[in-house]
């Protein structure tokens, strides 16, 4: 008979005692997994608030350094302008001394300051009579002159390419309160005029340049006054300071004198019509 063989069945064999461990373990860890995936895609208000505050600070601090980085730059860029305006100020002075060529009588004491502006500070005085090279440029009503070697600046106006006559004793250069009057006369005519107005401050009218007589040549001065005390004083200084300044004749009260024939004292004049024409009412005097 034949024999019935069986197929031999494997023997079952126990899992090992970590692999028995290890099961529940992975079931845990998928849990977990799960759980946090499900957390991920479903997370709660609280930490949804949470991480967009950190996203919103993280940008804000982002915007600030780029911001901050804009606003240094654009500082920059203005420091570096300034720069650059300053050395155009600069280069543009340097080149107005190095081409002055033209000098200038200062006819009055000279403030020496270091800019053009108001608050410009300080640096000195510029004595009467004195030549000085300017460059020609003027700027709120000030004139840029060079001193030592420096561009200053001083007011604008008491600069003349003629030399002042310096004032004798008992006369006067100083600028009267009308300087009206000297426009047209020629430095020896403005001589009379601040020399008069000083020494009678009394008299506050004058007749200066017009188109007649010695008038038109800006070399004559009429001194208003019809009292004859002070017209005489007038007179007898200015037949005093003849010489110094430089005087051609005088007529007060229809008579003349001149320096040419002082010998002879006054002369009568003709009648011309007027008090105005016969010099009653003012002292004409007139300069080389």
């Amino acid at each position: 008979m034949a024999e019935h063989r069986h197929k031999r069945e494997t023997a079952a064999h126990r899992l090992p005692r970590a692999a028995t461990v290890a099961a529940p373990l992975a079931l845990v860890a998928t849990a977990a997994v799960v759980a946090i995936g499900v957390a991920a895609s479903n997370p709660d208000p609280g930490t949804l608030l949470a991480e967009d505050a950190a996203s919103i600070s993280g940008s804000l601090d982002r915007d600030s350094v780029v911001s901050r980085s804009a606003l240094d730059s654009r500082a920059e860029r203005r420091q570096l302008q300034a720069a650059v305006d300053r050395n155009a100020k600069k280069t543009a002075t340097m080149l107005a001394v190095r081409r002055a060529d033209t000098r200038l009588w200062t006819t009055a004491p000279l403030n020496l300051w270091a800019a053009p502006s108001e608050d410009a500070k300080r640096l000195g005085e510029l004595a009467e009579g004195k030549r000085v090279l300017v460059t020609g440029r003027k700027m709120a009503d000030r004139t840029e002159v060079v001193v030592d070697g420096e561009p200053r600046w001083v007011t604008a106006g008491y600069l003349s390419d003629e030399k002042p006559v310096a004032a004798a004793a008992g006369l006067s250069m100083q600028p009267c309160p009308d300087p009206s009057v000297e426009s047209g006369l020629t430095d020896n005519a403005v001589y009379v005029y601040r020399s008069v107005c000083h020494a009678f401050p009394q008299i506050t009218s004058y007749g200066g340049w017009d188109g007649h007589g010695e008038h038109s040549s800006g070399r004559a001065l009429d001194i208003m006054t019809s009292d004859v005390e002070l017209g005489d004083a007038i007179a007898a200084f200015l037949q005093q300071h003849a010489g110094e300044l430089n005087l051609y004749d005088i007529l007060w009260r229809q008579r003349i004198w001149t320096p040419e024939r002082a010998g002879e004292g006054w002369r009568g004049m003709s009648s011309r019509g007027s008090a105005t024409a016969n010099h009653y009412d003012h002292v004409h005097v007139a300069t080389y």
